[in-house]
């Protein structure tokens, strides 16, 4: 795609964007649309306005042109006279002329709320929050359809960049039979020191056995990968992010883990397609066409997956494989599968070609055919007395006391468990014994929730059913 091309804007009507939570990933799309031609963000959101504030300042915004406003109707005022508008919530922003809203604040029930307000004033949205996605984006999509706006996931974050790649290989003709990601983190081992070190998980490990199980050679995958898993059990090899995102991509495309925790094997970078792909060939999988993660083992000197993403497609035409491979692709064992992969993960940076594809095109990078296929479940870790709190925290959104685990999605009521991120942040009512998931009876869900109502409405219109 040439894409200058492709979001070409007049001069004088630019898109513009308004920007809900200024985190990490709020922060880097902002400082890199001051550089994208036919894109202005000239509003912000964020419950502490003074972050919205200092990022606009760290991406070059001189303070004299922004200006925080406590209602509608000055916020109105400001952006008609030209300042960048900051407020705490999306509500005192939603009437101003704006094209897209980018959500990243990473607070399901907020992030709901404001998607479908900016889809009701007419806005496409993109969405980076991918624990609101993994709960309520089907109907979401559904309604901005309806609406002829664009719902979609935002490139740069992982599960936009693997529902791309995946679509592309079927735009090909290529028959996809693995597809995941890396996690965000890689196990970097020193075979001089024998030490292996994970900057995610601040933890260093002495790992000498490691040396005997860095090359797969010919052995069967499943005793290397088991051998390396019982070296490094002091690590965990999957998080609640990773599950999220997988949850997304699987309703997405249609793709579903092979098992609900993932095999989230560490592998190194050339293994990928020995590793994903079905058993019958030496590989992990049940099945073709699943999703799965892994966490990418290399050496210091060796480049990183950098929590990219990838597919294994099938060779169908040996001689051109047998081409590629020699240019470096990596191609299993056996010859019959290939690795095809994004080692790149870019946060904001990249969304800009999301919200331009959206406002320009009406184009959804995310995929246009959301169907809640999965849920991102949880499972208590521990017994959990009622009055616990399920207090969702940390970079990771993770909830102390409870696992994440994807299964078939289910519909929202009595008997049935509740996706992860529906009873975050609320009181457990009941006693839940560990290895039992949160389920419906366990919490008291609030009867004004946002959150609820949509997913509510999901399990209706896309006909959930126990």
């Amino acid at each position: 795609m040439f894409y200058q091309n492709l979001f070409k804007r007049p001069a004088d009507h630019p898109v513009r964007a308004c920007l809900l939570g200024a985190g990490e990933f709020g922060a880097s799309f902002l400082f890199q649309a001051r550089d994208m031609p036919h894109l202005e963000v000239p509003a912000v959101c964020t419950r502490t306005v003074q972050r919205a504030v200092d990022a606009l300042a760290d991406a070059g915004i001189p303070a004299e042109k922004i200006r925080i406003c406590d209602t509608a109707s000055e916020a109105q005022k400001c952006y008609a006279e030209g300042f960048v508008v900051v407020v705490d919530c999306f509500e005192k922003v939603a009437s101003l002329p704006l094209d897209v809203l980018v959500e990243s604040s990473g607070a399901p029930e907020t992030s709901a709320a404001a998607a479908e307000m900016a889809i009701d004033h007419g806005m496409h949205v993109v969405m980076v929050s991918k624990e609101t996605e993994s709960v309520v984006g089907s109907i979401l999509a559904q309604k901005a359809q309806a609406k002829d706006r664009v719902y979609t996931t935002g490139d740069g974050d992982q599960p936009s960049m693997l529902i791309g790649l995946i679509s592309w290989a079927r735009a090909l003709g290529l028959t996809v039979v693995g597809a995941g990601k890396s996690s965000e983190y890689d196990f970097v081992f020193d075979p001089e020191k024998q030490k292996l070190v994970c900057e995610g998980q601040k933890t260093t490990l002495d790992v000498p056995g490691l040396t005997d199980q860095w090359l797969l050679g010919d052995r069967p995958v499943i005793d290397v990968v088991n051998a390396r898993a019982t070296l490094l059990s002091k690590l965990s090899m999957r998080s609640v992010p990773d599950l999220c995102e997988m949850t997304v991509v699987a309703n997405a495309t249609g793709l579903v883990p092979d098992r609900p925790l993932f095999h989230a094997p560490v592998a190194r970078m050339q293994e990928m397609p020995d590793l994903f792909c079905p058993k019958a060939d030496g590989g992990l999988f049940d099945a073709p066409g699943k999703l799965d993660i892994f966490n990418c083992l290399r050496r210091p000197d060796e480049v990183s997956m950098a929590g990219g993403e990838f597919i294994v497609v099938e060779c169908k035409d040996k001689k051109s494989w047998k081409v590629l491979e020699a240019k470096g692709h990596p191609v299993s064992r056996n010859g019959k599968y290939a690795a095809i992969y994004i080692p790149r993960h870019l946060l904001g940076v990249e969304t800009g070609t999301t919200v331009l594809a959206a406002a320009t095109m009406g184009h959804a990078t995310g995929g246009d055919n959301l169907r809640p296929i999965c849920d991102l479940q949880g499972r208590a870790t521990r017994d959990l007395k009622a009055g616990h709190l399920l207090q969702m925290g940390g970079h990771h959104h993770t909830i102390d006391g409870v696992d994440a685990v994807i299964e078939t999605a289910t519909p929202v009521g009595p008997g049935s468990p509740l996706p992860f991120y529906l009873f975050s942040n609320l009181s457990l009512v009941r006693d839940v014994p560990a290895g039992n998931l949160i389920c419906y009876e366990d919490v008291q869900l609030p009867a004004d929730s946002v959150l609820l109502r949509l997913r509510k409405e999901q399990d209706e219109a896309f006909g959930l059913t126990k």
